[in-house]
């Protein structure tokens, strides 16, 4: 049936997916801090590398696709354990397996992003690009000069860096060129053990005033089904796509934000091609 990673596979979304994989009859290795078949702790290096070595021998070198669910949430002081797990808990555990991806031909793989990506303002682009670079401790400097707001701002540009990260990834001869299908999940609130914390705790109530149109959080389940469909055959066609499942958030707050034209400062040349083939009445057919 086919052999998936699931990070964060202990609690929350994470363990709603590796348990749904599980009931369809597909062999999951489970990757947390705890309680899982394989344990490492991927804010440092040596626990995202234990995470690499770990899962590939249980799945002999062979993956047909995997779920990064694993990631932290906005917490004061904890500026650099949040862009270590929420970024390179990714992006070195990808790196790792891409092999192992890229034997099956077709393989899927869901990261899990944000709606915070679009809906948190003050979110230093320099920070970010020091995130896709592997610059922690430069980005981290930068995020704590926003003061007041460094959890939801370290939370948010972590979250972008990746979501970026991803759709380059994507588009690459080294992930789509070898048929590895690479997605990005956004999603707004969910209740999980991480929301209920933020509930509990003196941000309570900032986080109940984020608008959600819809009038309610959504619940792992829901976002579970959403991860299946881009695990499955209607999502070959799908590739660096970010699904945003928000209760329509990111819709609020960016209602007109796009689609919308293509400058042309950048405009690539590939695009440039195609348009003075079609005026001179060569289409290239697939």
């Amino acid at each position: 049936m086919g052999t998936y990673a699931v990070t964060g596979a202990a609690s929350g979304i994470g363990a709603a997916t590796a348990e749904r994989l599980r009931r369809d009859g597909y062999h999951v290795i489970g990757i947390d801090r705890n309680d899982c078949d394989v344990t490492a702790d991927l804010s440092s290096a040596a626990g995202r590398s234990a995470a690499v070595r770990d899962v590939l021998e249980h799945a002999d070198g062979r993956l047909d696709g995997a779920v990064l669910a694993a990631g932290l949430g906005p917490g004061k002081g904890r500026e650099r354990m949040i862009t270590e797990v929420n970024v390179l808990g990714v992006t070195d555990l990808l790196d790792g397996w891409r092999s192992a991806l890229a034997v099956t031909g077709n393989a899927k793989v869901v990261v899990f992003g944000s709606n915070s990506t679009t809906t948190t303002p003050f979110v230093p682009r320099r920070a970010v690009l020091d995130l896709i670079d592997g610059d922690l401790e430069a980005a981290v400097r930068k995020i704590r000069r926003r003061i007041g707001v460094t959890g939801p701002v370290a939370y948010a540009a972590s979250k972008i860096a990746v979501t970026q990260w991803s759709r380059a990834r994507a588009v690459s001869d080294d992930w789509a060129g070898v048929g590895i299908r690479l997605n990005v999940i956004a999603p707004g609130p969910v209740m999980t053990p991480l929301l209920r914390a933020q509930l509990d705790s003196d941000t309570g109530a900032q986080v109940r005033a984020f608008p959600v149109p819809i009038r309610h959080v959504g619940t792992p389940e829901q976002l579970t089904e959403w991860v299946m469909m881009m695990l499955s055959p209607a999502a070959d066609f799908l590739v660096g796509s970010v699904i945003v499942v928000d209760g329509g958030t990111d819709a609020l707050v960016r209602t007109r934000d796009w689609p919308r034209p293509l400058p042309i400062r950048s405009v690539p040349r590939f695009l440039w091609t195609m348009y003075r083939a079609s005026k001179d009445g060569r289409v290239a057919a697939y």
